[in-house]
C-alpha cells in the first residue's frame, strides 16, 4: 500500500509541475491577466475537470506561481550572500543586489507576474509573505549585523518622519534604529524600482551601460541605509565616497 500512496504522491508532484510549467510558458506569450486554467489543460491534453483536483480556480494557480516566484529569486539572494558570507556589509548588500538583478533579467515574466501591474481581480493572499520577504530579510541580516558591530552611519531623519520610521522599524527590523528601519524601506523601494526601469525598457536611450551604473546605485543605496567600506580601496574601486 505504501508503494501504491508513494507512486500517487510522485504522479501528482509531476503533473502538479507539469501545470505551473504550462502555465508560465502561457504567462511569457499572453501575460498574467490572460491565465486560463482550460488553456493550460488544453496544451497538457488534460480535461478541465482533472485540472481542478489540483488547481480549483486560476487565483490558486496564480498563487503557487507567485510564491515560486518569490522563493526562486530568495533562494537566488539568499545564495548569493552566503557565497560572500565572510565579507563586509556593503560586498555583502551588493552581492545581493546583484543577485536579485540577475535573477530578474533571467525570468523576466516571472519578474513581471511578482513586481509588474497587477493582475485585474486577484488579490495575492497572506500565504505569499514569507516567500515575499526572504530577499528583504537578507538586506535586514546585513545592516543588523553592521549595526552589530557597531559600523552603522545612518544619515538623521527629519523629525516628522521619526514616528512612522520607528513605526516600520518595530514591525520590519526590530532593533535596529528607525532611520536605519525608514533607510532600508526606501533602499528596498529603489532596488526593486531599478530592476523593473531597466527590465521593462525604461532605461532605453538613458542607460546603455547598465551593469555599472546598477552597481553605482545600489552602493549608493547601502551608505543610505548607513554601510560604509571597512577599509580603503584600491584605484578603479566601485563604491562611492561623495
Amino acid at each position: 500500500m505504501s508503494t501504491v500512496k508513494g507512486a500517487r504522491a510522485r504522479a501528482r508532484t509531476e503533473i502538479t509541475a507539469a501545470i505551473k510549467d504550462e502555465a508560465r510558458r502561457q504567462l511569457a506569450k499572453e501575460g498574467a491577466a490572460k491565465l486560463s486554467l482550460r488553456a493550460v489543460a488544453r496544451e497538457l491534453g488534460m480535461v478541465s475537470s482533472a485540472l481542478y483536483r489540483y488547481f480549483p480556480s486560476r487565483d490558486e494557480l496564480l498563487t503557487a506561481l507567485i510564491t515560486d516566484a518569490y522563493d526562486s529569486l530568495g533562494e537566488a539572494a539568499e545564495s548569493a550572500h552566503e557565497a560572500v558570507a565572510g565579507a563586509e556589509p556593503l560586498v555583502r548588500w551588493t552581492a545581493v543586489c546583484e543577485a536579485v538583478r540577475a535573477w530578474a533579467l533571467a525570468h523576466p515574466h516571472e519578474y513581471a507576474l511578482i513586481y509588474g501591474s497587477p493582475v485585474p481581480g486577484y488579490s495575492a493572499p497572506r500565504t505569499t509573505v514569507p516567500a515575499a520577504a526572504r530577499v528583504g530579510l537578507v538586506l535586514i541580516g546585513i545592516v543588523r549585523d553592521a549595526h552589530e558591530r557597531g559600523e552603522l552611519a545612518v544619515p538623521p531623519l527629519p523629525p516628522e518622519l521619526l514616528g512612522e520610521a520607528g513605526r516600520m522599524t518595530a514591525e520590519l527590523a526590530p532593533g535596529l534604529p528607525s532611520e536605519a528601519g525608514a533607510a532600508l524601506v526606501a533602499a528596498w523601494a529603489q532596488l526593486f524600482g531599478l530592476v523593473g526601469f531597466e527590465l521593462f525598457g525604461h532605461f532605453n536611450r538613458v542607460v546603455e551601460d547598465r551593469e555599472p551604473f546598477f552597481r553605482h546605485a545600489v552602493v549608493r543605496l547601502a551608505h543610505g541605509a548607513g554601510l560604509r567600506p571597512a577599509r580603503p580601496e584600491g584605484p578603479g574601486a566601485l563604491t562611492e565616497r561623495t
